[in-house]
């Protein structure tokens, strides 16, 4: 979608010409924008005026059909803005900057979509549920080399497992990250928060963090045989935190800004899980 301005010379002579040059960078990129957020409008006006005279069925393949329909677009705009071989050239900060807003944007406006669907039981949000669309494929980029981090979204704060353990921890946030080295294996982080409110309180009062994945069942030492996987009925987990925020919710750009960091610190060396697949895993 990015491609070289037509006016080329003289990047960076002033502000305001740096901004139009931004703009004429990015307009393809904001006229998909559009294109993608008028279809959201359309899905939505379709369930509010014809919810009466269709079948469920029908209701239920729209929600999927708009997130894959999107996936292109997030893996672009993820890709192109964190990709450690992305060559933005002398505008890099402004276009990471904006590209990362639309990507959050658009991110934003599908979860409506999603939870205004799952008001009306078209889809489902639990986990346990087979043809749950309780998270949703918000982009992927490469850290290095040999390591791609996928960017998944709940719609809704999930308690960690199935199995609600650890207790009070909720997700927010999913990534996958692929390992390529032979023997890697691949990770999976989450940004969640733990209710540390008393407990008959009836307000959440909401820490949150991000960390990884640690395998209880299958064990580590089994995490990456897929017939293990198979076998459990239930597979378990436990949190490992890796970063306190606070009690303030980090944007969703922010959050993968940090695990980012996380990550690339030295001597950091991700735990054997069940992130493997390009699909989220619950």
């Amino acid at each position: 979608l990015l491609g070289a301005p037509a006016s080329s010379r003289g990047l960076g002579e002033s502000p305001t010409h740096e901004k139009l040059m931004l703009e004429e960078l990015l307009t393809p990129v904001t006229e998909k924008l559009k294109y993608l957020l008028k279809k959201a409008e359309d899905f939505q006006t379709y369930l509010l005026y014809s919810r009466d005279r269709m079948q469920k069925e029908q209701f239920a393949k729209a929600v999927p059909t708009i997130l894959q329909m999107c996936q292109p677009y997030f893996e672009y705009l993820e890709s192109t803005a964190r990709s450690y071989s992305s060559s933005l050239g002398t505008l890099q900060l402004s276009v990471r900057k904006r590209l990362l807003e639309i990507s959050e944007q658009l991110a934003l406006r599908l979860e409506q979509l999603v939870l205004m669907y799952a008001s009306f039981s078209f889809v489902s949000l639990e986990d346990t549920d087979p043809f749950n669309v309780s998270c949703f494929f918000c982009g992927r980029f490469w850290l290095s080399e040999l390591c791609q981090v996928s960017v998944f979204r709940f719609c809704i704060s999930a308690p960690y497992t199935a199995a609600h353990l650890p207790r009070n921890l909720y997700k927010k946030m999913r990534w996958n990250l692929d390992v390529l080295e032979e023997g890697a294996g691949a990770g999976g982080y989450f940004l969640c928060f733990r209710d540390t409110g008393k407990e008959n309180a009836v307000k959440m009062q909401k820490l949150w963090s991000i960390g990884r994945w640690v395998p209880l069942v299958p064990d580590a030492e089994h995490s990456s045989d897929v017939l293990q996987w198979v076998l459990c009925p239930q597979p378990t987990g436990d949190f490992q935190p890796l970063l306190t925020i606070g009690f303030e919710e980090p944007s969703h750009t922010l959050a993968t800004d940090l695990l980012v960091q996380i990550l690339s610190a030295p001597a950091y060396a991700p735990l054997p899980c069940p992130g493997a697949s390009r699909e989220p895993l619950h």
